[in-house]
């Protein structure tokens, strides 16, 4: 598989102009962005989704793995279409910001008709378009990232990056069990909270008029075709990152989808009356997130050593897996779930800061980032799918087998975190 632009400087990134510090106001709205969209369509994978599918289908929990893998299936085969069309954007306001209006319409659109559908097809379709429109606005703001932030600021804004995605959908949580007893709420709500935060990036975050900006080359199906793919000879750390990071999302995956109904059958209760637990354990691990996501982007930009904390970053989720993997009681259940929070936020900081300085073109950022999410979105595709076989595996009495499932997270996160400590080499 070969891309026909080849990489420039020594890190292989080719950033033609010099990037300069970006501000204090700029990073809050930025953060406030994705934080808003984080809750508006995590928030439903979390929660809302197995909620409406135990009301149309009680029981069925496996259904969850399917509507969530196919909508994270489809948005992964248009998602590098998206980068491209963002990086051909010729507007006054800029390449990346009409997109991202078009998305959050789509997704809070989408989320309403989740609220009021009467089938799991309809929810399952509906969740594919809530998927594609918030989905394509997190990854525009990444996008946005590449454009604007220089090498000495990524590790920081990373590390917000990392937190406000953490703690958005635990929040978010939180407050759909405020109004648990609404349908239409425990969706709505957070998609407009999620539009607000957006619009208000949106405006005060302002981008660059793209029209001056040369003219793109016409569209070709070869072109078309290339944007899905990369020659990782040509750019290997770039391709080591994206193998290490798909590994590890997977063994995340495969431990946070069905944690909804994990916590039910661990604590005996129904999954209606979970959200206070989940939510109660989210809250109490937004203090790790934040230690993970800014101490892992501070240390990282201080020291100037990526690979080792992302290294560091798997370790903890290997250790948080395998307690809860084991624990029958509240109190394991929350050093376990706190663990692996922490290991998220320093993991997806740390690594994401690794992904700027291996990408092997600022001027197409927006299809590289795309290729970059194919490592997240491929597993949370794959992951829901494989696990209700995992889970079966010696399953009786109604039992799921929840050990199996998150000790082979556990497996794969420390392998994903040793391919990004052994074989990248220009990011120390």
């Amino acid at each position: 598989m070969t891309v026909e632009s080849a990489p420039s400087g020594p890190a292989g990134v080719d950033e033609p102009q010099p990037l300069t510090k970006v501000s204090g106001r700029y990073i809050f709205w930025m953060m406030a962005a994705n934080f808003g969209v984080s809750m508006a369509f995590i928030v439903p994978i979390a929660f809302s989704l197995a909620v409406r599918i135990d009301e149309l289908a009680p029981g069925r929990e496996e259904v969850l793995g399917y509507v969530t893998g196919t909508a994270q299936a489809v948005f992964l085969i248009l998602s590098p279409l998206v980068g491209v069309w963002s990086d051909r954007t010729r507007s006054r306001f800029g390449r990346r910001r009409p997109l991202m209006l078009a998305g959050a319409v789509l997704g809070l659109a989408a989320l309403v008709a989740i609220a009021v559908a009467p089938t799991l097809l309809l929810v399952g379709a509906a969740w594919i378009l809530a998927m594609l429109g918030w989905a394509t606005v997190s990854q525009l703001i990444l996008s946005m990232q590449a454009d604007r932030i220089p090498e000495e600021q990524r590790g920081r804004i990373s590390g917000f990056t990392g937190l406000t995605g953490q703690i958005a959908p635990i929040l978010g949580v939180g407050v759909t069990s405020l109004v648990s007893g609404s349908t239409f709420l425990v969706f709505v709500l957070p998609g407009l909270i999620g539009a607000a935060l957006l619009a208000g990036f949106l405006v005060a975050g302002k981008e660059p008029d793209s029209r001056s900006l040369p003219a793109p080359a016409p569209v070709s199906a070869r072109s078309l075709l290339s944007s899905y793919v990369f020659d990782p000879r040509k750019h290997p750390d770039f391709g080591w990152n994206w193998l290490g990071r798909l590994t590890f999302f997977m063994g995340l995956y495969f431990n946070t989808t069905f944690s909804t109904f994990f916590y039910a059958q661990r604590l005996d209760l129904p999954v209606r009356e979970v959200a206070g637990t989940v939510a109660l354990i989210g809250v109490i691990g937004v203090l790790a997130a934040a230690a993970g996501a800014l101490g892992g982007g501070y240390l990282s930009d201080k020291l100037r050593r990526r690979r080792l904390f992302a290294l560091i970053g798997s370790l903890f989720f290997v250790v948080g897996a395998v307690v809860e993997a084991f624990a029958y009681s509240f109190p394991m259940l929350l050093i376990g779930s706190v663990l692996m929070q922490l290991a998220i936020a320093f993991f997806s900081a740390v690594d994401q800061a690794i992904v700027l300085a291996v990408l092997p073109s600022r001027e197409e950022a927006g299809r590289y980032i795309a290729v970059v999410q194919f490592a997240h979105k491929l597993p949370s595709a794959i992951a829901p799918l494989l696990a209700p076989f995992i889970i079966a595996i010696g399953a009786s009495g109604g039992e799921k087998n929840y050990t199996l499932l998150y000790l082979t997270g556990a497996v794969l996160a420390l392998i994903g975190g040793l391919i990004v400590f052994t074989r990248i080499k220009s990011v120390r």
